[in-house]
């Protein structure tokens, strides 16, 4: 058998995210068809865009909570080692 011709496509990690996901997008994207549903997939996109904003807000407020916390700790104990010196 002489395949000459017919070599198999690479298959990318993104591709079988793609496929797991929604089959018949993977599919579609395959042939080269494009959505038709631009205006979710740009909305979709931006919503994600914004939760990775907040997620990192939420993060940073976390980490500044917690250097907060550890200042003040180390400000109550200055505070009572001070005290009863």
């Amino acid at each position: 058998m002489c395949y000459g011709a017919h070599f198999m496509k690479t298959i990318r990690a993104s591709e079988i995210a793609t496929y797991l996901y929604c089959a018949r997008a993977w599919v579609y994207s395959r042939k080269g068809i494009e959505s038709s549903n631009l205006t979710g997939m740009t909305l979709g996109t931006e919503l994600h865009r914004l939760h990775g904003r907040q997620v990192l807000a939420a993060s940073l407020t976390r980490a500044l909570a917690f250097i907060l916390l550890l200042l003040a700790l180390v400000l109550l104990v200055a505070f009572f080692t001070l005290k009863y010196i």
